[in-house]
């Protein structure tokens, strides 16, 4: 087998998360976070009755705190008839920021439950950059501090089980200069093998692909071997730094 075809078949497989050295999903070797999950766009709803007490929540992707409370402060606006608006929420791809808040039920019993039920959710472990909000009106029927508990708690993991939840990864950019007369070739192989070509621009002589890769180094060592095969030694990368994007890219 050609060593051209031994990268190739080197990088596709690392982008599938085989070999013997595959990074862990969610942070390089040196701890920081590349990626985690956040809601899609737009916000999701769900509602539910606990002993006649009415439990809207709503889930939403934020960037800052100030943008998740401000969206906190829409829903008290708009259902300004319920007797409690509880909040959590959650941002940075490290979860610097976390906030909770009970608006008025017993302390313990609403905002926290929400803020686990958040952090914790099975299918996204990671999630971050989102916000829930649940709105309650009372039915004339005490739930107790566990009925509370379960109801916020429930409230939001059946509103992230209807959400559209994504991967958020740091990619990090490159530039590469090609010849007319071997672009289409070459940047049909570096699409098959799982590298993001997110920019083609023509110019005198010939074409610069702008290529996006999960921001690790063995990605990089894989991506440049990679170009010195198909190139014959001849291509070059230039570092456009990073940028965090939606698994789509």
């Amino acid at each position: 087998m050609t060593s051209a075809r031994l990268v190739t078949r080197a990088l596709a497989r690392r982008r599938r998360g085989g070999g013997p050295d595959r990074p862990d999903a969610t942070s390089d070797y040196g701890g920081r976070v590349t990626s985690y999950t956040v809601p899609g766009p737009g916000t999701t709803e769900t509602e539910m009755i606990a002993k006649r007490s009415r439990f809207l929540c709503a889930v939403r992707r934020v960037e800052s705190e100030q943008e998740a409370r401000a969206f906190v402060d829409e829903r008290r606006r708009v259902f300004h008839d319920a007797r409690h608006t509880c909040s959590a929420f959650v941002i940075g791809p490290d979860r610097g920021i976390a906030r909770s808040s009970d608006d008025g039920e017993p302390a313990g019993t609403a905002g926290m439950p929400m803020l686990e039920a958040l952090t914790k959710y099975h299918s996204a472990p990671d999630i971050s950059d989102a916000v829930a909000v649940v709105t309650r009106w009372f039915g004339g029927i005490l739930l107790g501090a566990g009925g509370l508990t379960r109801a916020y708690s429930e409230a939001v993991t059946n509103t992230l089980a209807a959400a559209r939840l994504v991967r958020r990864s740091l990619l990090h950019e490159y530039g590469l200069e090609l010849p007319y007369a071997t672009a289409g070739h070459d940047e049909a192989v570096l699409r098959s093998t799982g590298v993001a070509v997110v920019g083609v621009d023509d110019g005198a002589t010939g074409v610069r692909l702008n290529l996006a890769i999960p921001d690790s180094p063995a990605e990089l060592d894989a991506l440049t071997a990679l170009v010195a095969q198909i190139t014959g030694g001849g291509g070059r990368l230039t570092d456009m730094g990073t940028r965090w994007a939606d698994a789509h890219v």
